[in-house]
């Protein structure tokens, strides 16, 4: 397996430029980031410290071991709108404690009581898939007061999937631990109660369905927060609660010990085991992903600075050319990598879905690095058959069963999106580089396309054509189309699991390529006609 030559010249002032322009990308990345480390006001986390609590982020680290990694998961869902701001309520990741890769899900109490907004549920769904998907087990630091009410229409319905997804994993071995530091009240009672291990801190833990002024107006009853459903009384009295810690860091500790007893699953093994960095500095990414995506990239350069020793081993590298198909590994684990260098023609689609079979047959996961405006469009393409070519490659794609990791380096428009493993088609993994944009195509396609058909309209109903509406309204289609396709907000409405500097992709990468080989790998033997 041949290293990759890199012809870069960092030299070049197209170089410094776009590295310029994509080191202000990151810093408005790490701004964001910064956002999403909001813990709650002042106020809040001053009483939290006279209550002798820890802060969420406090907690995780104590729970994780000694210099593991934490990679946080969705941090900007809800970025833009009008929920509780990056992140929500919640902070999630994946960690080792005890030397077991886990899911870690922590209520962020200190900012409105850890109540759940639209966008902390579909970060906590999103938190349960990957766990259920790779066989993690799954640590929750519990402390919210409940769904947020004013969104309560749209949290009510799918909020059970959380319950449900609990007693799911535990049927497949996946067990799930809850620590009761607060608030775990009314529906959020069944976190800690379907949980397969739960432990409660002693006078800080409330777990109840309904609180006393609940059950004061629905029963005449009196009683207080304690009684009805204090960590004594659930760990002597109902017993909710497995274990009865005397304090945070107690409660801690009682946690890693149970996680410590897990059993570890038979993990795949890598296919491929001798580690070498990448001959090129990662730092060159900033000059060579562009910024301005409507600049070419070469993905051979990408690659040859995130896989080891920059070695890869290309399939059909002369056939198809617009799409890179080759086999590589990242800290030792091999993948198979399908990267864009362009729109896809009909010779590409075949390429790539001969290569999926491949790497199913191989039991070898996929990386996709998407960078495409679509398929390609026109009358000698469609005479060609490059719908029939494109469903081959949107086929293999969906009966794929090899895990796979989507990352977005580009555009990512129109069909493009789905026949490169888009969010619709369940990618273990998805991440966005800072540049990226997705929709169904770029805004100047997009607006020229409803000036054509509003002009063929207006002939149809033989009525003049008004230019000057027509150019105004173009423009605000290009302004909206160019507001809902950057990776912002996408990363707002939990399209990705994440914006990431492309310095970091082969640490993301690491992360994710041991949480998929937490189970072992199996590929597809069989696929759905494909039409020839």
């Amino acid at each position: 397996m041949r290293p990759i030559k890199s012809t870069i010249n960092k030299k070049s002032q197209s170089y410094k430029d776009n590295y310029q322009q994509m080191s202000s990308l990151i810093d408005e990345l790490k701004g964001y980031m910064q956002k999403s480390l909001f813990q709650g006001k002042e106020k809040h986390i001053a009483k939290a410290r006279k209550e002798d609590k820890l802060l969420a982020r406090e907690r995780i680290e104590l729970l994780l071991d000694p210099d593991s990694f934490f990679l946080e998961l969705l941090p900007l869902i809800g970025l833009q709108g009008k929920g509780y701001g990056p992140g929500g309520t919640a902070v999630c990741g994946i960690g080792l404690i005890a030397n077991r890769l886990c899911m870690i899900n922590a209520n962020v109490g200190s900012n409105r009581g850890g109540a759940i907004d639209k966008a902390t549920l579909n970060k906590s769904l999103r938190m349960s898939e990957i766990a259920m998907q790779n066989g993690l087990p799954v640590v929750n630091l519990v402390e919210s007061s409940g769904a947020n009410l004013k969104e309560q229409e749209q949290i009510f319905n799918y909020g059970g999937v959380v319950f449900r997804e609990i007693t799911r994993r535990s049927r497949k071995g996946f067990p799930t631990v809850s620590v009761v530091f607060g608030n775990s009240t009314a529906g959020g009672a069944y976190i800690p109660g379907m949980s397969d291990y739960t432990i409660m801190v002693k006078k800080k833990a409330k777990v109840f369905l309904a609180g006393p002024p609940l059950v004061k107006m629905a029963t005449n009853e009196i009683t207080d927060d304690e009684s009805l459903g204090g960590a004594e009384m659930h760990s002597r009295v109902s017993g909710v609660s497995d274990y009865l810690a005397e304090n945070e860091k107690d409660a801690i500790r009682i946690a890693r010990e149970v996680v410590a007893e897990f059993v570890l699953p038979d993990s795949a093994k890598p296919a491929y085991c001798k580690v070498d960095k990448p001959l090129y500095d990662r730092d060159e990414l900033l000059g060579i992903v562009p910024a301005d995506i409507k600049k070419p990239i070469d993905a051979r350069e990408l690659i040859a600075r995130i896989v080891d020793g920059s070695r890869f081993s290309e399939f059909k590298p002369e056939y198809g050319d617009t799409l890179i198909t080759g086999y590589a590994a990242v800290h030792g684990y091999k993948i198979g990598i399908i990267a864009n260098n362009g729109v896809i023609l009909s010779e590409a689609a075949n390429k790539a879905t001969h290569f999926i079979q491949l790497c199913n047959q191989n039991n070898i996961p996929l990386l996709y690095l998407q960078n495409t405006t679509g398929f390609m469009v026109g009358k000698a393409y469609e005479e060609g058959g490059i719908i029939k070519d494109g469903a081959k490659m949107l086929n293999a794609v969906s009966n794929s069963d090899v895990p796979s990791i989507t990352i977005m380096i580009g555009a990512s428009y129109g069909a493009g999106n789905y026949a490169m493993n888009g969010r619709a088609y369940q990618p273990r993994f998805l991440f966005s580089y800072p540049n990226s944009k997705i929709a169904v195509m770029g805004p100047q396609q997009l607006s020229g396309v409803m000036e054509i058909i509003q002009k063929a309209a207006a002939k149809k109903a033989k009525i003049e054509y008004d230019e000057e509406q027509g150019k105004q309204l173009r423009e605000y289609m290009i302004q909206q189309v160019e507001k809902s396709s950057t990776c912002w907000y996408s990363t707002s409405q939990g399209w990705d699991d994440g914006v990431i500097d492309p310095r970091e992709t082969r640490n993301y990468l690491a992360v994710c390529l041991a949480t998929i080989h937490n189970l072992p790998v199996k590929g597809s033997e069989d696929f759905g006609i494909f039409r020839m």
